[in-house]
C-alpha cells in the first residue's frame, strides 16, 4: 500500500485526495494547504490528517507526494520531495520556464525519483483506446490529428494573471495529448488567438479563443482548437485521420437517453466539467502511478520529458500568437 501526502486542498487537490482515499491500494495520511484550515477541512473528509509541507515532505510514514499547489510552487516542491526519497505526482505544469523544468528534471534523475506529471487525459478509456488503437495500426499512417476542448465557462480575469496564459494553462493538455496520439514530437508550430469570450481577458494580455496548427518532421499534422466558453456544457472531442480510416472519440453525456417525437430527436447535454468528465482518468491515473512505484518505474508516462515537450509546444504557441509567425520548436 502507498502512502501520499497530498499538498493542496483547492480544487484539483479535493478531486485527488477523494481518489486516493477511495484506492484499496493507497492510504491518504496528510494534506497541507497555505489555508490551514482548507487542509484541516479536506482532511476530516478524507480520513487523513492535515500537517505543514515541509513536515509531509520529511515524514517517514509517507512514500509519495502528489503536488497540487499553484504552479509557482511545483519545482521546487518536486525538488524537495525527489531529494527526501518520495515519489512524486505533479499536476501540470512542472514550471512556466523551461529552463527550471531542466533543472528540476536534473534533480529528479540524479536522485533516481519516481516522476508523473498530471496529465489525466492519457488515461481516460476512451482517449487510451484511440492510443492503443493508433499503435496496433487501425488507421494505417496518421495523417491529421484533431483535438476540441471548450470550457463550459471562462474562468475569472483575475485568475489569468498567474495562469502563464490559455497555451500554457489550458491548451498544454491538448499539446500533450497530441503528442500522445500522434507519436512523434512536432517542430513547427502556428497559432491564432482572439479575446472573444471576456474582454477582461484580453485586457490582461491572454486570449480565449484559440487555434493551433501543429506539423511533425515527417509532415504529418495537427489542429488543436479551445474556447473558454461552450454553452452545451464540457466539449473534448479528438479525432485521427489515417492513410485507412479515422479514429474518433466523441463527447459524453450526462445519459444516453434520447427522445424521439414530431419535434425532433433529443437528449442530454454533455457532461459540465472536468470534475465529471475526467473522473474516472483521475481513478486510472492514481493507479497507475502506484503500478509505477510498486516496480520501481523512475519515469512512468507521462513523465518529466513529457512534462518538458508540452510546455516548449505552449511557449511556441505563445509567441506564434504574440508575433503572428509560425515558430520553429528545438
Amino acid at each position: 500500500m502507498i502512502r501520499f501526502g497530498v499538498l493542496g486542498a483547492g480544487r484539483i487537490g479535493k478531486v485527488h485526495s477523494a481518489t486516493i482515499a477511495a484506492n484499496p491500494k493507497a492510504k491518504l495520511v496528510y494534506i497541507a494547504d497555505a489555508v490551514p484550515a482548507a487542509a484541516e477541512q479536506l482532511a476530516a473528509q478524507t480520513g487523513a490528517a492535515a500537517a505543514g509541507v515541509e513536515d509531509i515532505i520529511r515524514s517517514a510514514d509517507i512514500d509519495a507526494v502528489l503536488i497540487a499547489t499553484p504552479t509557482p510552487s511545483h519545482a521546487d516542491l518536486i525538488e524537495a520531495a525527489s531529494k527526501a526519497g518520495k515519489a512524486i505526482l505533479c499536476e501540470k505544469p512542472v514550471s512556466l520556464s523551461v529552463g527550471r523544468i531542466n533543472a528540476c528534471l536534473d534533480t529528479v534523475a540524479k536522485n533516481r525519483s519516481t516522476l508523473m506529471i498530471g496529465f489525466n487525459r492519457r488515461f481516460d478509456p476512451n482517449f487510451a483506446s484511440v492510443e492503443a488503437r493508433l499503435r496496433r495500426g487501425d488507421v494505417g499512417d496518421i495523417e491529421i490529428v484533431t483535438i476540441t476542448s471548450r470550457d463550459p465557462a471562462p474562468p475569472p480575469a483575475e485568475y489569468v494573471k498567474t495562469s502563464g496564459g490559455l497555451f500554457r494553462d489550458m491548451m498544454i493538455h491538448d499539446f500533450d495529448m497530441a503528442r500522445f496520439l500522434m507519436g512523434e514530437e512536432f517542430v513547427v508550430v502556428n497559432a491564432l488567438g482572439s479575446s472573444l469570450v471576456d474582454k477582461a481577458i484580453g485586457a490582461e494580455g491572454d486570449v480565449d479563443t484559440a487555434a493551433v496548427q501543429m506539423q511533425t518532421a515527417s509532415g504529418r499534422i495537427a489542429v488543436i482548437t479551445n474556447s473558454r466558453r461552450a454553452t452545451y456544457g464540457y466539449d473534448q472531442r479528438i479525432e485521427v485521420h489515417g492513410a485507412r480510416g479515422m479514429l474518433s472519440a466523441r463527447n459524453i453525456q450526462a445519459t444516453s437517453v434520447e427522445l424521439a417525437n414530431a419535434d425532433g430527436i433529443t437528449g442530454d447535454p454533455v457532461q459540465h466539467f472536468f470534475i465529471e468528465r475526467y473522473a474516472l482518468a483521475y481513478a486510472n491515473e492514481i493507479n497507475a502511478f502506484i503500478d509505477a512505484v510498486d516496480a520501481g518505474n523512475t519515469s512512468p508516462h507521462p513523465s518529466g520529458f513529457d512534462g518538458l515537450q508540452a510546455q516548449k509546444l505552449a511557449d511556441a504557441a505563445t509567441t506564434s500568437w504574440q508575433t503572428g509567425k509560425p515558430v520553429t520548436v528545438s
